[in-house]
């Protein structure tokens, strides 16, 4: 798409968005001379975020750099390391890097927390609610959780290999409304920029096609992540899943707010249909393990677009765990919906009918106020 007719379409307003996702490389975390934080930017990136923050907008970081931090004080300054030299980077760069985003954030008068996740958290599904439930907390409570992967468990078979894609999961997981990728380049251009001096920039990416994903390149060899093949990778996650998703230059001050003040970058729209993908895999991909039947006020309540919760709920059938699909049933026995469940059938059956509150002292450890949420019920 020429720029003339990218500019005519809509693009995301940075500052509109709900629920933001900000992902960040190793090269621009970690000062590579020093092998160590690059505090005064990640400070002013802290800056960024409060004053999202104070507009309304969660906000959740995806951030590289515990193996970088670790290279030196361990000696691995060599530049391939092998897996478990990875790990073991990872297990001590990991609290260097979370004092860094908690020293940046702090000073803001922001909570950082830290959440490490391997593919296998986006993938069952009962760690994938684990997971969706522990950012939603942290956002509700007012945290910025701060994301990587778990490289010091993370094998070569299961890890992500880069954090673009990472944070495209984080995206979906939490359905983010953006996500920002911060990188060493201003976007998607028709080739590399830096060997082809006739390279377009691409402002606008309407639909993911076989065009755009030549535009990546080759795959890095080996283990080795990031580059615009990941980020393209990333963008067919988030856009699917109904996210937009923006590459932008972060080797700047205050990255975030230039992007907020029109600086160039390439925005990837979302997917019309992205938010219903994930309903039509709930309502007819996975087969129900159970049924849960609720009352008529229940009823009333989901047809609004309420949650669950367990006051309405008149009887549990079947053998099901957290995370399994479960049909729901009307009062008078007809399937009206089906979900995903927060609670086994054993515990299920135990809260039936009682408010949420009254969960812990019946179970005597705190779960979910939904029995199903509505980010897993699709009505029939």
């Amino acid at each position: 798409m020429s720029a003339a007719a990218a500019g005519l379409l809509a693009v995301p307003a940075l500052n509109q968005a709900r629920r933001l996702v900000i992902k960040l490389g190793s090269a621009l975390v970690v000062d590579g001379e020093a092998a160590a934080p690059r505090q005064a930017w990640l400070n002013e990136v802290a800056q960024d975020i409060a004053a999202l923050r104070a507009r309304g907008t969660e906000v959740l970081v995806v951030s590289s750099g515990a193996i970088a931090l670790a290279r030196r004080t361990l000696n691995l300054m060599q530049p391939k390391l092998r897996l478990e030299e990875k790990q073991a980077a990872a297990a001590v760069g990991q609290i260097r890097l979370a004092q860094a985003w908690t020293e940046a954030l702090s000073a803001q008068d922001i909570t950082a927390a830290q959440l490490l996740l391997t593919m296998e958290d986006t993938e069952d599904r009962r760690r994938y609610l684990n997971a969706r439930a522990t950012l939603t907390t942290l956002l509700s409570l007012g945290c910025v959780p701060v994301i990587n992967e778990n490289d010091t468990v993370a094998t070569a078979e299961i890890r992500f290999g880069d954090n673009d894609r990472l944070a495209a999961r984080v995206a979906e997981m939490v359905q983010a409304d953006q996500l920002i990728l911060l990188s060493d380049i201003d976007g998607l251009y028709t080739a590399d920029p830096r060997r082809d001096p006739d390279a377009q920039h691409i402002p606008v990416v309407t639909g993911m096609t076989a065009e755009i994903d030549a535009m990546g390149g080759e795959p890095p060899p080996g283990y080795s992540s990031g580059g615009m093949r990941t980020k393209l990778v990333a963008a067919r996650i988030a856009t699917s899943a109904g996210c937009a998703m923006a590459i932008a230059l972060g080797h700047r001050p205050h990255p975030v707010q230039a992007l907020m003040d029109g600086a160039r970058c390439t925005w990837f729209l979302p997917s019309q249909d992205g938010r219903s993908a994930r309903k039509r895999w709930i309502g007819g991909s996975l087969s129900p393990l159970g049924a849960v039947t609720i009352d008529a006020g229940a009823a009333r309540a989901l047809s609004g677009g309420s949650s669950l919760l367990p006051a309405g709920v008149r009887g549990i059938g079947g053998d099901f765990t957290r995370g399994d699909a479960v049909r729901v049933l009307g009062p008078s026995g007809d399937e009206i919906a089906r979900g995903l469940s927060a609670y086994g059938s054993e515990d299920a059956k135990r809260i039936a009918g009682h408010r949420s509150e009254e969960i812990e002292a019946i179970l005597g450890w705190r779960g979910r106020d939904e029995l199903i949420h509505r980010d897993d019920l699709v009505l029939l």
